[in-house]
């Protein structure tokens, strides 16, 4: 079955919780830690129903079901041939009762899918805003990088959209947009609950930051204990291995 899933360029890996497999294309934009930690990160419960806005190749919907053992998972992603891969990963791992990959700009989810129905809403968002820094001239690439098809935003007002009244919202973004978040968050009345910062070691500055949000929460931020990815040997920290552990 493998070898008839796959197509000219592609791999699939073994993503390390249980045996779950990936597909990945080797010229495109492949999954980052930022991912496993956004999923570790979500504190999901069982039976749950979760959407992914922006899905990509489908690797958070996999660690969330092995994790969390959600009732049903959406993965919305705009990229035709991405969300094509997104969905064989799916069939490769013989879960396709459980995750749907559906391939369309996640601003029409509210009105194509049932709002205030899902428990957690997630999203590994392209970082760059539209004008920010160099435009890789591979479509695939930018649009995973860049806020081309929809922006911060949009996945906040959709999140807030489909979330059930006290529903939870977890995103992975960068520092440098920390106060645009806070304030959309705000705005579209998910309050801000918690927060952690990623630092690549103890003597850098963090590069990823993980919120999670209420919505029609009560105001109060707790900021949670920096979480450091590599020790002082270069290797992965005691918690990043744990994490990878989880079960």
């Amino acid at each position: 079955m493998e070898e008839s899933i796959i197509k000219n360029n592609e791999r699939i890996e073994n993503i390390q919780f249980g045996d779950l497999k990936l597909i990945q294309n080797l010229d495109w934009f492949c999954y980052g830690v930022d991912a496993v930690l956004l999923a570790d990160f979500c504190r999901a419960k069982r039976g749950w129903r979760i959407a992914d806005l922006g899905t990509g190749t489908g690797i958070i919907p996999l660690i969330l079901h092995y994790i969390y053992d959600p009732s049903h998972i959406i993965g919305i992603e705009i990229q035709d041939e991405v969300a094509d891969m997104a969905r064989r990963s799916v069939l490769l791992n013989d879960l396709q009762d459980t995750i749907q990959i559906l391939n369309m700009d996640l601003n029409e989810a509210p009105q194509k899918l049932t709002i205030k129905d899902y428990d957690l809403v997630v999203s590994n968002p392209p970082y760059m805003a539209k004008n920010e820094g160099i435009i890789n001239t591979d479509d695939i690439k930018a649009l995973s990088r860049h806020e081309i098809k929809a922006s911060v935003e949009d996945v906040i007002a959709v999140a807030y959209d489909l979330l059930k009244p006290h529903g939870h919202f977890c995103l992975v973004h960068r520092p440098h947009r920390l106060v645009d978040i806070l304030y959309l968050c705000r705005k579209y009345r998910l309050e801000p609950k918690k927060i952690r910062f990623v630092h690549p070691n103890k003597n850098k500055k963090p590069n990823i930051m993980l919120l999670h949000c209420t919505k029609y929460g009560k105001p109060e931020l707790k900021f949670m204990d920096p979480l450091y990815v590599y020790d002082e040997n270069g290797d992965y920290s005691e918690e990043i291995y744990r994490i990878y552990r989880r079960k």
